[in-house]
């Protein structure tokens, strides 16, 4: 069976943190142990996906561990963000294996980190699982850009997952400091963190369908 060519395509990561984020990921590239591979970095980006959805159910009991779940943020976007520029750097890409495995894992991380946040006192389970369905669907957008036109596009408007984490993170240190209050809108009664969700969620939403269209437009002329 002929495979695409996955090695030969443009990346576009034009991310509002990007000018720290670039530098810090080529520092740790450099500097990073000979026996840290690539896979162990993908592995732990999961195992901190896990440990942010059990911190989130956890909240139940105190709300301390949204600082747990900050961590496990941190410890994502090092073991996401870092696994491809670790492989990329030493020469040692395999785009397939590397395109299934990183895109597979993500997968099951976004639905554990919303099911554990719906699972927490402060989001509706059900807006979780809209946020959780959201995030997916623009990673679908991304997938079917890389497979029609070979771009890998990763961020929308400046806004990529680094950015999705930041506000994750920002979210949780509100929600610790001021509690979680009740807001009345034309929908009805919702937490703050529930309207944090839906307006990430709305946003990503929004940004993937302009693509989208754009996309499908283009692809038409052609």
């Amino acid at each position: 069976m002929d495979q695409p060519n996955l090695k030969d395509h443009q990346r576009i990561n034009d991310i509002l943190l990007g000018p720290l984020e670039r530098p810090a990921l080529a520092w740790l590239a450099r500097n990073m142990p000979a026996w840290v591979t690539p896979d162990m970095l993908t592995a732990i980006g999961f195992l901190s996906s896990v440990l942010i959805a059990v911190s989130y159910g956890l909240t139940s009991v105190h709300p301390a561990f949204l600082w747990l779940a900050s961590v496990g943020f941190i410890l994502n976007w090092f073991g996401d963000s870092l696994d491809g520029t670790l492989a990329r750097y030493r020469k040692i890409e395999r785009p397939h294996y590397g395109f299934f495995i990183d895109h597979l894992v993500d997968t099951a991380s976004v639905v554990l980190i919303f099911v554990g946040l719906g699972l927490s006192p402060y989001v509706n389970l059900t807006i979780a699982l809209l946020g959780a369905i959201s995030y997916l669907q623009t990673s679908i957008v991304v997938y079917l850009l890389m497979i029609t036109k070979g771009v890998f596009r990763i961020s929308f408007a400046k806004i990529g997952p680094t950015e999705v984490r930041a506000m994750a993170i920002l979210a949780n240190a509100i929600i610790f400091f001021i509690g979680n209050p009740t807001l009345i809108t034309p929908l009805g009664l919702f937490t703050l963190y529930d309207v944090i969700v839906v307006f990430v969620g709305t946003l990503l939403l929004v940004f993937s369908a302009i693509v989208a269209a754009q996309t499908g437009a283009e692809l038409a002329r052609q």
